[in-house]
């Protein structure tokens, strides 16, 4: 869980980290031997022969390879330079062209290795032992060979382990790896825990529910990897500039030797075209991108998402927690007969304490309002779809669903105030229906800000609202935002129908945070989604925003155009360059070793120029 690549890519670029070395140690013995020594071409050529053989063959396999399943990039002018090298007996011009290749591939990597440091400061977040109880003691155990029902020691200010439910303790757990914000959760028995989480000041006891390899922190993890491991599908962009500029390289070198009768032109303007900037200042962009958008707690999954969103024309946003904050506010508090409407609240604010529901800030900011101190919790449970489920001063409370309520007490049904606009959630006391409470989310300030600023900033011609919510809530919200185009009560299925409609005209962006948003994130061209609180969701986008902001979008647009423009200079300045190489080479002013030295120093420029989008700018938003 703690390597930023998988095995197979780290043996890549050991090999390639290799060639380079062998190469520049090759090329340095042979200048040695030859003008120090004064050695015959057959000494001095020695190194350069040893470079060849155990360099230039591995990459001319790995090309041959790729010829022969059809995949003509735009490396094949180095497989070329090569291959003509030897033919032509120019060995130090060929061993540099190897090093000019492998030196690319290892400066990829490294650039690679240096965007991993998030992943890195993650991985070492995590503990490598957790602390199994064994009567009235622990012991030590690696992570895994936690079993799921093990009961687990978390100690004061250490790293929660697994995701689990507390059985003995009191306290609190900082949960702001998340969102990158303070995010203090209180637990007691029957509370659920995250992996990755950081204990407080008093001790607990857990029972793991997931296997390390399962829980949260893994799965966060996984996202990380999996954004650093994909191959930029902007590569295809050296692809498309290469469609022209092999070809045009390859006549020219064919038209030098033709006109002059000298091969070694020939050879001279196919090193100078080395494509260099297209094979490295491309993808150390994109790398360089994805950097810092994890710096702004931007985490890129498909790196495609830099090429495409700047792109789009259609922005489709879910509803709750996107356009809204997810931060909804009781407005209204309906209580059975029987039932004092300010110790039900009180009861069910005690338990929501310990609950992570989009309702519970809400429910225990209105308990402490209405009632002062809140009650201390017996026992606690939040099953997924169940509710919550807790013992509070020697009673029962649940809180739940009016659907769930139906089924439950199908009797009490005729008791529930008529459906209204809005948020609500039922609570039963004991075993009766004792309260509805009711409430609104909010939009967000800067929501009818952004929406405009899309239109005028980011060619963004139509915006959409989806919700699963009622009409009549849908409506309020798209008003205050400023769309006009709602569609509300729709369910998943319906709502992917509309977003592979919609994507079907032109390109969409779709902003969601919900498990039920997973498949429209998947069918719209660049999905994003707004935090953790689905390990499906996340899964599902192209980018995560873990602090949940509509600026972030705005900042990843913006990203995403500069990687645009940086990754384009680097690309079409360095072949700009090397077609000025080239003139001079086929003109007989640069010979192959003079060239290849030439395309270093413009594969450096290239490179050096890519390497800035990995700089912080001073703004990465204009509204």
């Amino acid at each position: 869980m703690t390597k930023p690549q998988p095995d197979g890519a780290g043996r890549a670029n050991r090999l390639q980290l290799f060639i380079a070395g062998l190469s520049l140690v090759a090329i340095v013995t042979h200048l040695v031997l030859r003008f120090g020594f004064k050695l015959e071409p057959f000494a001095s050529n020695l190194p350069l022969w040893v470079a060849y053989v155990l360099g230039g063959a591995p990459l001319v396999w790995g090309l041959l390879g790729n010829l022969w399943r059809r995949e003509f990039g735009s490396d094949l002018l180095a497989g070329i330079s090569i291959v003509t090298a030897v033919l032509l007996g120019e060995y130090l011009a060929g061993t540099l062209v190897i090093l000019m290749l492998s030196g690319g591939e290892a400066l990829e990597s490294f650039a690679v290795q240096n965007a991993s440091s998030v992943l890195k400061a993650l991985a070492k977040r995590m503990p490598s032992v957790a602390h199994r109880k064994a009567g009235t003691s622990f012991e030590e155990i690696a992570l895994d060979a936690i079993e799921i029902g093990d009961l687990l020691e978390v100690l004061p200010h250490e790293i929660c382990p697994v995701d689990g439910t507390v059985t003995e303790g009191r306290g609190v757990m900082d949960e702001s790896f998340l969102t990158g914000e303070p995010y203090m959760i209180s637990k007691t028995p029957g509370s659920n825990v995250i992996s990755g989480a950081l204990n407080g000041e008093t001790s607990i006891t857990i029972r793991a529910d997931k296997l390390a390899i399962d829980s949260r922190y893994a799965k966060i993890m996984e996202v990380m990897k999996d954004s650093e491991e994909k191959r930029p599908k902007m590569r295809r962009l050296a692809d498309r500039l290469g469609a022209f500029y092999t070809p045009l390289a390859v006549l020219l070198a064919l038209g030098a030797w033709l006109i002059s009768g000298d091969p070694v032109r020939f050879l001279a303007v196919l090193v100078v075209a080395t494509p260099c900037p297209l094979l490295i200042a491309i993808p150390v962009s994109i790398i360089g991108s994805i950097s810092l958008a994890a710096k702004r707690a931007i985490i890129i999954r498909d790196p495609s998402v830099l090429e495409t969103i700047d792109t789009c024309e259609a922005v489709i946003f879910d509803k709750t927690g996107t356009l809204t904050y997810g931060r909804p506010e009781l407005i209204e508090q309906s209580a059975a007969e029987g039932f004092d409407p300010k110790e039900v609240l009180k009861l069910m604010a005690s338990a929501e304490v310990y609950s992570k529901h989009p309702l519970a800030d809400a429910i225990v900011q209105a308990g402490r309002k209405a009632a002062g101190e809140l009650y201390e919790v017996e026992e606690i449970s939040e099953k997924p779809g169940q509710g919550l489920t807790a013992r509070v001063k020697g009673r029962e409370i649940k809180v739940t669903s009016r659907k769930q309520l139906t089924k439950d007490l199908p009797d009490a049904v005729p008791l529930l105030p008529p459906v209204a606009g809005g948020l609500e959630c039922v609570v039963i006391v004991d075993g009766q229906y004792a309260a509805t409470y009711r409430f609104r989310d909010e939009p967000r300030a800067d929501g009818a800000a952004f929406i405009r600023h899309l239109g005028g900033k980011h060619r963004i011609e139509h915006a959409m609202m989806l919700s699963g919510d009622r009409q009549s809530e849908a409506d309020y919200l798209a008003a205050r935002v400023g769309i006009t185009d709602v569609q509300a009560g729709k369910s998943p299925e319906e709502k992917l129908e509309i977003v592979r409609a919609e994507t079907a005209k032109r390109k969409t962006i779709y902003v969601g945070d919900g498990i039920n948003d997973a498949p429209a994130l998947m069918a719209a061209t660049v999905g994003i989604a707004f935090g953790q609180n689905s390990d499906v969701t996340a899964k599902s986008a192209g980018a995560v925003i873990m602090d949940s902001s509509l600026r972030k979008v705005d900042e990843l647009i913006h990203i995403s155009r500069r990687m645009r423009r940086i990754a384009l200079q680097s690309a079409v300045g360095g072949m700009a360059l090397s077609l000025i190489g080239m003139l001079f080479a086929a003109a007989g002013h640069l010979s192959p070793v003079a060239g290849a030295i030439t395309q270093e120093v413009i594969d450096v420029l290239a490179v050096l120029n890519a390497l800035r989008v990995a700089l912080p700018p001073k703004k990465l938003t204009d509204y």
